[in-house]
């Protein structure tokens, strides 16, 4: 039997995550995440968010139930502002330019940068479909197309994602989008 049920709420050990237990499926745990965000964690991960019953004595029930009064008002505020459009998702976004990857490039050849930069690039991949973000920004910049060409070399290995020049507004001509098509 699980010390989970659903409904816990739970933290991440490793990691500054909080959420709420949804799933439960024998040493896996499926929480949602106060982002909204659904990611599975095996048991040895989560720990439960017990809260003390020493508090109980020092806040009266008139105190929680205002405060859980107010909480729910910001939530319904907060819900009528954020308007998004249908299409915008959640995007994780990586800047490849070395200046960014790492604290001092001097040393480095080219053969060394482009290393790191598809190291990181593979590293943000795996780690988007691990957690089921819908929607990777890989920003690579403009130069002479070696780095661009690398990573659509790299993109090809993968299954389920669907590949695009990012907005060009945002960040012109110097990244792409990749979509994770996820399963249902």
């Amino acid at each position: 039997m699980s010390v989970f049920q659903i409904g816990d709420k739970v933290s991440v050990l490793d990691d500054a995550i909080d959420g709420v237990v949804t799933a439960i499926n024998s040493n896996q745990i499926t929480i949602e995440t106060e982002d909204g965000f659904p990611m599975t964690y095996f048991v040895n991960e989560l720990v439960k968010n017990n809260i003390s019953n020493d508090l109980k004595g020092f806040i009266s029930n008139a105190a929680i139930s205002q405060v859980k009064n107010e909480k729910q008002e910001e939530k319904k505020r907060s819900f009528t502002k954020e308007k998004k459009s249908s299409r915008e998702v959640f995007a994780l976004e990586v800047d490849l330019h070395i200046e960014k990857l790492v604290p001092n490039k001097n040393g480095l050849n080219n053969y060394d940068i482009l290393n790191i930069q598809m190291d990181t690039a593979k590293r943000q991949m795996d780690f988007a479909i691990r957690n089921r973000i819908p929607k990777l920004v890989l920003i690579h910049g403009v130069g002479e197309g070696v780095l661009k060409s690398e990573l659509g070399f790299l993109l090809r290995k993968y299954e389920n994602i669907s590949v695009q020049e990012a907005n060009y507004q945002k960040y012109g001509q110097g990244a792409m989008e990749v979509y994770f098509l996820q399963k249902k």
